[in-house]
């Protein structure tokens, strides 16, 4: 997945900034600990403020956008984080998991390396019925089809807690149902450049999808059908974010 991101990476850091609504959830999952590892750190979003943080990320495209005083990084994967045994008080894997070769070595490493664990991540199951998915673009749930589910998620961390992240009409983190209440940010390639939902798909199945949405939205289809959505300030669009181990 590392060429993935090498693509999308280019304009990532201004795409997808931090929504903060989300990063307070994730900023006080690991209370406590003085010490974090980000795995799959990309540019930098999400990354705790308080304490000794150390970012692991495989792609040198995304590197090259972390900001200056960003916390030190180191290029690696997370089937293999090159760090010692319980070197973190916790470890810390914002929309990555997905990407993982092989999520069950990823989730033992980060058992290995840090006590408590925190992921944010997505119900693959709500990713089937996002309307986005559903009625333009079902390839995508074909090509999740393999993705970790939540009971293996929550399997491989040894028991956990998972709490909703819903999201707000306006967010401002460019993921693939950021824009529920926006169909029209969709039809921005610069906004699907940032998206692997997108980046993963043959460009004629994206550009079939795109076109169908784009005459939806038109000719006021797509608000009829949606109507309901309208009037939400937030949707549970199937994010979660899961902890487990210790307190730190």
């Amino acid at each position: 997945m590392t060429q993935v991101y090498d693509a999308i990476g280019v304009d990532y850091a201004n795409l997808r900034r931090p929504e903060p609504r989300w990063a307070a959830q994730i900023e006080a999952a690991p209370a406590g600990a003085q010490s974090i590892v980000n795995v799959g750190a990309g540019s930098g979003s999400y990354e705790p403020a308080n304490g000794s943080v150390v970012a692991l990320e495989p792609s040198f495209v995304m590197i090259d956008q972390r900001p200056p005083g960003a916390a030190p990084v180191v290029a690696g994967i997370a089937e293999a984080l090159p760090f010692p045994e319980d070197s973190f008080d916790a470890a810390l894997a914002v929309l990555t998991v997905h990407h993982w070769r092989d999520p069950d070595a990823g989730f033992a490493e980060l058992r290995r390396v840090a006590s408590r664990q925190v992921v944010m991540t997505w119900d693959r199951e709500a990713v089937v019925d996002f309307w986005l998915v559903r009625e333009y673009l079902p390839e995508i749930a074909e090509r999740e089809a393999d993705v970790v589910t939540m009971r293996e998620t929550c399997a491989g961390l040894d028991t956990a807690h998972v709490e909703p992240m819903p999201v707000s009409w306006d967010c401002v983190d460019g993921c693939i149902a950021a824009y529920w209440r926006r169909p029209h940010a969709y039809l921005d390639a610069r906004v699907r450049a940032a998206i692997s939902g997108f980046a993963l798909l043959e460009p004629a199945v994206v550009e079939r999808g795109i076109a169908a949405l784009a005459a939806d939205h038109d000719n006021g289809a797509w608000q009829s059908k949606h109507a309901d959505l309208l009037d939400l300030d937030e949707l549970d669009a199937g994010y979660r974010l899961v902890t487990a181990g210790g307190t730190g």
